[in-house]
């Protein structure tokens, strides 16, 4: 049965099956009006008498320890997405998941993240990352506004939102990710001109994550690190190698008890520590770098949100230097795997890829006065991006804590409750969205009903904070990218060793529009996404 059930998701993955995870959902009912789904949190639809108590919500398992050895059994914290689309096909759109130290209700309804909405309050709650915490208790670092909560994380959050949300913010720091991006497309041009045979195989995902490293770094600390030169310093690759390893090392956390990892001397703990540490020491750098300009009271221009923040004065300087560490450590990956992603479904659709490549050039002809009306003349562009985060794992959920008791599929839910947002199921249902496997940018720029239903940077004031600067990032890089390279792929399989099941996956061949039409490409397996 476990085979059976990876061969149709991964059929899915390759774009071939019509495995809907979720089918079992909405039976005779008829939730997916196109009536705002906030007026329908808000209107009390639902009768006390029909409300079923909390107790009543299906459970992976009430067993938390005996769960999180069952999952490292089989492995499934490389796959969470799938175990949570699995739970939702034999559940229901609502279940309870104990994991571990993790507690969780688990939903998948646009019309139930709008009720959640509606009850998280002025000052909402997310899940906290126990170890980040415990790094910086123990180092004596301020919170950023990623573990902050209360009138802590209010404050800090309306004076960051100003230089890193508004729009006014996002046109200082837009110039700095074009020039990033445009440095990009150099350095590829530059490999190639130096390989004689006129073709290159790259680990594209490596550069990706390079590039989104560079380009967050200059818009955050106003400074180069230089990850897109022949040879990168010393330092900067250490900053990058700590990055990397601070994100692969948080997940086993999440579910596992740091102070037991801390006992125990783990070396999972101690190299999350250590990572951390090097994370700060960059910032610390950063930081004295800036002071030593302003000392020398020479004439300056924009040079980074983080120069911003020291001016204004509004935030002491460990809460600028906490909130600019964390989200420097949390916008790399949340940007590097959905291009890697668009450039892959680009290669597999390839009509979208036209029309794409015909808008930008379209937009570029206007000659618009600046970035920013520039990429509104690209509604095709912004899709595809939305249609990435849908079809594509980046963020497994979207998470809050119920501020108030209130009802979610017609169960009564505790006040203080986790809640997740499965991600990945809601953007496979057929139920939520028309022919889901297909990639489609069109859908997002139709008049459907899209409330709740685009959620990979969050929702409400909580939202994910980066959010302008990943879409300013994604857009950018693909502006520049797409009308000079020529993405196409194929599938092919593999036979493993010992006679067991075969690897499925995709290969991505991306070749310069430009003369010479020279080569490089990528593999993509089917356990990228795993």
């Amino acid at each position: 049965m476990e085979k059976k059930v990876l061969r149709q998701v991964g059929s899915c993955l390759l774009g071939r099956g019509s495995w809907d995870p979720c089918s079992f959902l909405w039976t005779g009912r008829s939730h997916m009006s196109t009536a705002p789904l906030v007026q329908e949190a808000t209107s009390d639809v639902t009768s006390s008498s029909s409300v079923l108590p909390f107790h009543s919500i299906p459970s992976t398992g009430r067993n938390a320890w005996f769960n999180l050895f069952q999952f490292w059994r089989k492995n499934s914290l490389q796959r969470m997405h799938h175990v949570m689309e699995e739970n939702f096909h034999q559940l229901g759109p609502i279940y309870r998941e104990n994991l571990g130290t993790h507690s969780s209700v688990n939903i998948i309804l646009p019309q139930d993240v709008a009720r959640l909405f509606q009850s998280e309050g002025v000052f909402p709650r997310r899940m906290t990352i126990d170890a980040w915490a415990t790094h910086r208790e123990m180092r004596n670092h301020k919170y950023g506004v990623f573990l902050l909560n209360g009138e802590s994380w209010r404050s800090d959050r309306i004076i960051l939102n100003k230089e890193v949300l508004s729009m006014a913010g996002v046109k200082k720091f837009m110039p700095f990710l074009d020039e990033v991006s445009a440095d990009f497309m150099s350095m590829i041009k530059q490999r190639l001109n130096k390989n004689t045979r006129g073709a290159l195989t790259v680990d594209l995902y490596a550069d990706l994550f390079r590039f989104t490293l560079e380009a967050s770094s200059y818009v955050l600390y106003g400074q180069r690190l230089g990850l897109l030169e022949e040879h990168p310093n010393a330092e900067s690759l250490r900053f990058i190698s700590a990055v990397e390893t601070m994100i692969k090392t948080t997940l086993p956390l999440l579910y596992y008890p740091h102070q037991l990892m801390r006992l125990l001397d783990s070396s999972v703990w101690n190299e999350h520590m250590k990572s951390w540490d090097i994370i700060f020491e960059q910032a610390d750098r950063c930081i004295q770098n800036i002071y030593q300009e302003f000392c020398l009271g020479q004439e300056r221009g924009y040079s980074g949100i983080m120069a911003e923040l020291l001016l204004q004065g509004e935030l002491p300087l460990d809460s600028i230097k906490a909130n600019i560490t964390e989200l420097m450590a949390g916008g790399v990956d949340t940007t590097a795997m959905p291009l890697l992603f668009t450039l892959f479904e680009l290669a597999r659709n390839q009509s979208v890829q036209r029309e794409l490549r015909d808008e930008i050039c379209k937009a570029e002809a206007q000659n618009p006065k600046d970035l920013n009306q520039l990429l509104n003349l690209m509604p095709l562009l912004k899709g595809a991006i939305k249609e990435t985060l849908r079809v594509s794992v980046q963020e497994q959920s979207a998470c809050r804590n119920s501020q108030r008791a209130g009802t979610v599929s017609e169960v009564n839910l505790l006040s203080q409750t986790l809640v997740q947002v499965g991600l990945y199921p809601m953007g496979r249902s057929s139920h939520i969205f028309q022919d889901p496997l297909r990639y489609n940018p069109n859908r997002w720029m139709r008049r459907d009903d899209t409330n709740f239903k685009a959620l990979a940077f969050g929702f409400g004031s909580r939202q994910c904070i980066g959010r302008r600067i990943a879409e300013a990032e994604m857009m950018l890089f693909l502006m520049h990218v797409s009308p000079e390279v020529q993405c196409g792929g194929g599938v092919w399989s593999q036979r493993a060793p010992g006679g067991r099941a075969h690897t499925e996956g995709s290969s991505l061949f991306l070749r310069l529009v430009s003369p010479g039409f020279r080569l490089f490409s990528f593999q993509l397996q089917t356990m990228v996404l795993g």
